[in-house]
C-alpha cells in the first residue's frame, strides 16, 4: 500500500484495519440511535421520563453482563465472542426497527428489546478491549486507539445526521433499522478477522478468573477512582441525553436539530481522536480527568435556553475532551494492565463507569418534572464541575507516567 505519515504506520496492519472496519460500521449505526431512540419513544407517548426508562434499561443491561463478558473474553476467543454479540444485536435491534415501522411499538417492548441489545454489547465491550493488544504491538496502541477513535468519530457526526434525516422525514424505525444492520456487516468482517497467538490467556476457574480481575482493579488506585468518578460523570450526562430530546424538541426545531447538534459533538470528538494519534500524553490519566471540565458548557448551554448553534459548539468542546480523553484512557489501561487480566479490568472499567449510568437516564426526568428542566440541567454540570475538582485531588491521577 502506499507509504504512509509515521504517525499512521499502523495503518499497514491487515487484521487491524478489518477490526477498525468493523468498529467504524457499527459505530456509525450505534450513534444513529443516540437521536432515533429517544425520539421513537416520544412518538409513543411523549414523556421524558419514558425516554429514561428505555435508555435506563438498555444501559443497566450492558452493566449486568460485562463482568460475565470480561471473564468469558479472557477465557475463550474474543473473536468469537464480538461476532456472536453481534449477530444477537443484529437481531434485537431488527425487532425494534420492524416494530416501530409495523406500529406495534409500546414502551415495555422497545424496552425489552434495547436491553437485550444492551447485554449483548457487555460482552462485545471487554472483547474488544483486550483484543486490540493482540493485533497491535505495545509501542503502536496509543496510534491505534487514535486512529480507531478518529474512524469512530465519523460516525459521530454522520450517525445523529442520518438519524435526524431519517425520523423526520419516514420515522425513528428506519433509523434502527439502518443500525441493525451495521451490526450484521460488522459479524462479517469480524469473522474473518486472523489474531495472533501471542497474548496470554486466563487458565483458572470462573470465580477466581472473576476474583483476580477484581483484585487487580481496586488495589489499582488510580484505575478504581477513575472508573468511580466516570460513573458520576455518566450520571450528570444522562440529563443531556433524557432533557435533551425533549428541549430540542419543543424549542430547537425537532429531531433534525437535535441530531445536528450530535453531530456537531461527533466533530469535537474527530478532533480529540486526531489530537490522540500524535501523542501520548506523559501523565495520560491525569490529561484524561481534565477533560471531564468539557462536559460543562453543554450542559449550561442547553439550561441557559441558547439557541442551536450555541449549544452544537459546546456539544463540540465535549465531544473533543470526551474521544480525547477516552482514547488516553484506554491507552494507559493496555500498557499498564497485564495482557492476561486486560479484559476483566476492562470489563469492571466499563462496569463502574456506567453502574450508575441507568440511575442517571432514569432520574433526570422525574428531577425535571420537580424543580423544571433548565434547574435540573444546570444541577446537572454543577455536580460535573464539583466531581472533577474530587478527582484531580487523588495523588496517583496526578502522578502516574508513561514511558
Amino acid at each position: 500500500m502506499p507509504r504512509l505519515p509515521e504517525n499512521l504506520d499502523v495503518l499497514r496492519d491487515t487484521t487491524f484495519r478489518r477490526l477498525l472496519g468493523a468498529a467504524s460500521i457499527s459505530w456509525f449505526g450505534d450513534r444513529m440511535v443516540v437521536v432515533a431512540l429517544a425520539f421513537a419513544v416520544l412518538a409513543i407517548d411523549g414523556a421524558a421520563s419514558s425516554i429514561g426508562l428505555v435508555l435506563a434499561v438498555r444501559s443497566g443491561a450492558l452493566v449486568m453482563s460485562l463482568l460475565l463478558g470480561g471473564v468469558v473474553a479472557d477465557r475463550v476467543s474474543r473473536r468469537a465472542v464480538m461476532v456472536a454479540a453481534d449477530v444477537a444485536r443484529l437481531g434485537s435491534q431488527g425487532l425494534v426497527a420492524g416494530l416501530l415501522i409495523a406500529g406495534e411499538a409500546e414502551v415495555w417492548s422497545v424496552a425489552v428489546l434495547t436491553g437485550l441489545t444492551g447485554i449483548a454489547t457487555g460482552f462485545f465491550n471487554p472483547a474488544s478491549t483486550g483484543l486490540l493488544p493482540a493485533i497491535v504491538p505495545a509501542e503502536r496502541l496509543q496510534q491505534a486507539n487514535g486512529v480507531r477513535a478518529t474512524v469512530m468519530s465519523a460516525g459521530e457526526i454522520g450517525g445523529p445526521v442520518l438519524a435526524g434525516v431519517l425520523v423526520a422525514a419516514v420515522g425513528a424505525g428506519w433509523a434502527l433499522a439502518v443500525d441493525a444492520a451495521t451490526f450484521g456487516l460488522s459479524a462479517l468482517l469480524l469473522a474473518g478477522l486472523r489474531v495472533p497467538r501471542r497474548a496470554e490467556r486466563a487458565a483458572s476457574s470462573f470465580w477466581k478468573d472473576l476474583h483476580e480481575g477484581w483484585a487487580t482493579f481496586h488495589q489499582t488506585t488510580w484505575v478504581w477512582t477513575f472508573v468511580l468518578w466516570a460513573s458520576l460523570a455518566n450520571v450528570t450526562w444522562g440529563a443531556w441525553s433524557v432533557l435533551g430530546p425533549l428541549v430540542a424538541d419543543r424549542d430547537l426545531g425537532g429531531p433534525a436539530v437535535w441530531g445536528a447538534i450530535n453531530a456537531a459533538l461527533g466533530a469535537g470528538a474527530l478532533l480529540g481522536a486526531l489530537a490522540a494519534i500524535r501523542q501520548m500524553p506523559r501523565r495520560p490519566v491525569l490529561a484524561a480527568a481534565l477533560t471531564g471540565f468539557a462536559q460543562v458548557p453543554a450542559l449550561v448551554l442547553l439550561a441557559s435556553g441558547a439557541h442551536a448553534l450555541p449549544v452544537a459548539l459546546g456539544a463540540a468542546a465535549f465531544g473533543l475532551g470526551m474521544m480525547f480523553g477516552n482514547s488516553v484512557w484506554e491507552s494507559a489501561l493496555q500498557r499498564h494492565v497485564r495482557p492476561d487480566t486486560l479484559s476483566r479490568v476492562s470489563a469492571y472499567d466499563w462496569f463502574g463507569s456506567l453502574a450508575l449510568a441507568p440511575v442517571g437516564l432514569a432520574i433526570w426526568g422525574p428531577i425535571a418534572e420537580g424543580i423544571g428542566v433548565s434547574e435540573a440541567l444546570w444541577l446537572s454540570a454543577a455536580v460535573t464541575i464539583a466531581s472533577t475538582l474530587a478527582l484531580l485531588a487523588v495523588r496517583d491521577i496526578r502522578r502516574l507516567q508513561t514511558a
